[in-house]
């Protein structure tokens, strides 16, 4: 980006405000919806079973475009993308509440969708183009716990929204918002203008990336309804590795290509990229679990455990901005080791938790992990970006929001089939949902599932430690 005002430094802060805010729309629209399905299955006439798709529908479509975006980002600016993915995310928004049938909800849900992605897809490349390197840290800590917030208070924010006014609030609320966003974006970019790469887009990637990302999340959200053995669940896995594999092969040999494997060479980059999967993996398994231990187990009203729900995002909210103000005063490294370590140690604690638990020492349970996982975040978040090269940021910053994703649909499936799994060999029939009556048999599956996520966790702090020390030894080679 070309600089034509000498005040452009001092509105940094300003820029990361509106890709902060757009974030957080993108990430809230993930779950904030999920509070209201029944709600919405009533108005619409339609069964529980076909009203998921409104999550399941964004998280695809999000997932799908969003190396798409990157790309584009990369070829014609990533403020403009971005700029693109605010209006399309915004019209969405405002189509989701006016629609009356489900057919028109979904395709209103995949417009919002698209914009969604361009605007994660370029978010991070914003940012990282912005902010010099001894600030960097500080701002995508701050825009990750944007992130976090979007994921984990929609929930919350629906609860609170059905309880005065009807569904279709949950996507109006979005609307002046984005608005707001949109028209601060043209007024502080149409003062600048961003170089153009004239080369083609490479379709035929894209059409086996999103062949094989939407039937592997199919196959993980349903296999837990109908079984990973059912014909169907196999075949769509099928499907989701023959393509990826014939994507990764048109990748190595066309140019210029839609995700650029030269990125992943640099080893650095990949275990970061790694590492970051494996947070989102363990991280998802609390999220989904918690609120079902806190009703269920200990039959909390949803307004007790939506209270217990907060310490997570208030916990993550301090600590992101702190971590990636320290990573750029002492380096990432050791922040993103420590921060794994916690996550790892909090999940082992909530896996002792009982029947009846201390209230107290569950809220520091919950706060251990959501510390960690802030320290974690933000600080290899800045080490993912610093590693890619500025012609590709839009391409590096998509493949981090991807994997975050990916990530989440993983450990969620995961920690499902682990709790599941659990309770169908203790009772000797296939569950899927808490039996009444048998508390014992659901902790038991809490306590594995929370078990595997801490062991997982523990595994992406050991490939820390690995980076951690091999970046020393590198930076010791150099300087000898």
């Amino acid at each position: 980006m070309e600089q034509k005002s000498t005040d452009f430094q001092s509105k940094r802060w300003l820029i990361l405000l509106i890709t902060v805010m757009s974030t957080f729309m993108a990430t809230l629209d993930s779950s904030i919806v999920n509070v209201a399905l029944p709600d919405m299955a009533n108005a619409l006439n339609v069964s529980t079973g076909l009203i998921t798709w409104v999550v399941n529908a964004y998280l695809i479509v999000v997932s799908v475009c969003i190396l798409f975006f990157g790309r584009l980002g990369d070829l014609k600016g990533q403020a403009k993308i971005f700029r693109l993915g605010l209006i399309i995310f915004t019209l969405g928004s405002f189509l989701c509440g006016v629609t009356h049938t489900l057919p028109l909800l979904l395709a209103a849900r995949a417009v919002q969708a698209v914009g969604a992605a361009a605007t994660m897809a370029n978010s991070q490349g914003i940012i990282t183009r912005t902010f010099p390197p001894e600030e960097r840290g500080r701002a995508l800590g701050i825009n990750g716990a944007s992130v976090a917030l979007g994921t984990l208070v929609g929930p919350a924010l629906g609860s609170l929204i059905i309880s005065y006014a009807s569904w279709e609030y949950l996507f109006w609320v979005n609307v002046p918002i984005g608005v707001i966003a949109l028209a601060a974006n043209i007024k502080l970019f149409s003062k600048y203008e961003e170089k153009t790469i004239k080369e083609k887009l490479d379709i035929g990637g894209t059409v086996l990336f999103t062949l094989a990302i939407a039937p592997l999340f199919i196959a993980l959200e349903y296999g837990q309804i109908i079984g990973y053995e059912n014909a169907l669940i196999i075949v769509s896995f099928l499907v989701a590795v023959i393509s990826f594999v014939l994507f990764l092969r048109l990748e190595q040999r066309i140019q210029p290509p839609l995700l650029d494997l030269q990125l992943f060479k640099n080893k650095w980059f990949s275990i970061s990229i790694f590492c970051a999967f494996i947070s989102f993996i363990a991280i998802s398994c609390s999220t989904i679990i918690l609120p079902f231990y806190l009703q269920n187990a200990l039959q909390m009203s949803a307004g007790t455990a939506g209270m217990f729900m907060t310490i997570y995002p208030v916990v993550l909210a301090l600590a992101a901005p702190a971590s990636g103000y320290l990573s750029d005063k002492i380096g990432s490294e050791g922040l993103t080791l420590i921060g794994l370590l916690l996550t790892s140690g909090g999940l082992n604690l909530m896996s002792t938790l009982g029947e009846h638990p201390s209230f107290f020492v569950m809220g520091l349970y919950i706060a251990v992990m959501s510390l960690g996982n802030g320290l974690f975040q933000s600080p290899n978040n800045s080490l993912v970006m610093s590693m890619v090269p500025e012609r590709k940021l839009g391409v590096g910053g998509s493949v981090n929001a991807l994997v975050r994703n990916m990530g989440m649909v993983f450990g969620i499936a995961m920690s499902t089939m682990i709790l599941y799994g659990a309770m169908s060999a203790k009772l000797g029939y296939r569950v899927t949902g808490y039996v009444p009556g048998r508390n014992d048999v659901f902790i038991f599956g809490i306590r594995l599932a929370y078990i595997a996520a801490a062991t997982i966790c523990l595994i992406g702090a050991l490939v820390t430690a690995i980076r951690l020390f091999g970046r020393k030894a590198e930076l010791q080679k150099e300087i000898g």
